[in-house]
């Protein structure tokens, strides 16, 4: 019981240090990393959303995040420091929304939604 009370104590001393206050201040508790980490639940739904039907995907907006995305690419590597979680976050976002791009042209305008009818119309 106490080998296990000393970690505790030891992990506390640790957390309320000044080392470790300062670590947190200069990473963990800036905005250069809750930033992309609140923000990857963009990419984490485009990436789920590659396995939906192509009917539900809206043109307009998957041309607006892939726009959005490049921005921020371009952003992430302008600021000082460069913040390389946020470039990670827009590149997953981009390459999922270039992908749903893609699924989108090829059922409206590449014949996509042709042979989607085609295979499940009833056969003869």
């Amino acid at each position: 019981m106490s080998a296990s009370g000393s970690v505790f104590q030891r992990f506390q001393k640790f957390v309320f240090s000044k080392d470790f206050v300062r670590y947190c201040g200069a990473d963990v508790c800036s905005t250069h990393f809750w930033g992309p980490v609140s923000n990857f639940g963009i990419p984490i739904a485009a990436v789920m959303d590659t396995k939906k039907d192509p009917i539900v995907i809206s043109g307009p907006m998957t041309g607006s995040l892939i726009v959005y995305s490049l921005v921020f690419m371009r952003y992430s590597m302008a600021i000082t420091p460069r913040n390389y979680l946020l470039f990670g976050c827009h590149f997953v976002n981009e390459c999922a929304q270039l992908t749903q791009g893609f699924r989108y042209l090829n059922y409206w305008y590449l014949g996509g939604r042709e042979k989607s009818l085609a295979a499940s119309a009833p056969s003869q």
